[in-house]
């Protein structure tokens, strides 16, 4: 969606706006600190690694500032095309902001990937924030000796310890963030908080409901293709028609399951929380398809919504 100036801000000389890129490596928490900011659910969280595969924009507004949040995919080393297309998103998201918050396991060691991860960030020659992420897995000491490692190997604006679950330093993180954005317009309307088309919410969920109920096999081979998104606004009801794209016949046998027990589990789950978010009855049906290979086939990459089309 297109930048807009609102305009309503034009009495508060002092409102601030901007962006701020979220990244890291797979499952530091990212979807879940953003969902955390915004008060709502904006991504789809799981255990499972690459779960975020797109750009996705969370708009936070107050009387006093706008910050367009952008989470990415989780930065790592890839093996087929889809790993690589969504480095790319991951580090293309970083562009044009006002400042990086740099998300890291609190409990990991620095490594190798954290350098590069490092590196990358710094050629963008904008304030970068360290978030030591799920804080409290460790005690306070352990914390302590953390944030004094990374202050001795990274020069980042600040070093700042959070953790989700618990809610702690997430305001103390969110008002220096707010701080670092330039006096700026409304880029967004008040009542937008997001800027996804809604089959993308669509496709997300039912992922979801698949990362968390399926063996560790099927997540990273599994896509999702609307084939058919439909308001019948008389019947207050969305209709929606979607593929689930697998890479194997195992795994289409098992998001089916015994008696298609699965499958119909996925779907039950799925349009449960789509009521709930759209505000109104779904009717869902799923369709699994195998495509061999299709994570290194950039045509049904560009098809399926990653990647150059």
């Amino acid at each position: 969606m297109a930048l807009q100036l609102n305009g309503e801000n034009d009495m508060n000389n002092n409102f601030r706006s901007g962006f701020i890129a979220i990244v890291g490596e797979p499952n530091v928490g990212k979807s879940t600190l953003l969902n955390t900011l915004m008060l709502k659910k904006i991504a789809i969280v799981s255990n499972k690694p690459q779960t975020t595969r797109n750009r996705i924009q969370g708009i936070l507004i107050t009387d006093d500032y706008q910050i367009i949040f952008i989470d990415s995919p989780g930065i790592h080393k890839s093996t087929n095309e889809l790993g690589k297309s969504l480095n790319r998103v991951a580090m293309q998201s970083t562009k044009g902001v006002e400042g990086i918050l740099w998300l890291v396991n609190s409990y990991e060691e620095i490594s190798l990937t954290h350098q590069y991860i490092y590196k990358s960030l710094q050629e963008r020659e904008v304030p970068i924030f360290l978030g030591l992420t799920k804080i409290d897995l460790i005690t306070s000491e352990q914390l302590e000796q953390k944030i004094k490692l990374w202050n001795e190997r990274f020069n980042v604006q600040e070093i700042i310890g959070i953790s989700c679950l618990k809610n702690i330093n997430i305001s103390f993180l969110l008002n220096k963030l707010m701080m670092t954005l330039p006096l700026g317009p409304q880029y967004f309307p008040k009542n937008m908080f997001q800027d996804q088309q809604e089959d993308f919410f669509v496709k997300e969920i039912i992922r979801e409901k698949i990362l968390l109920l399926t063996h560790q096999e099927v997540p990273h081979g599994v896509a999702i293709l609307i084939e058919e998104f439909k308001k019948e606004r008389t019947k207050k009801i969305i209709r929606v028609i979607a593929t689930i794209v697998v890479e194997r016949d195992s795994q289409k046998g098992i998001l089916i399951g015994n008696g298609g027990k699965m499958i119909k589990n996925i779907g039950s789950q799925a349009r449960i929380e789509l009521e709930e978010i759209f505000a109104t009855q779904f009717y869902l049906e799923l369709f699994v398809k195998v495509i061999k290979k299709w994570r290194d086939s950039p045509n049904i990459l560009a098809k399926l919504g990653y990647g150059k089309k």
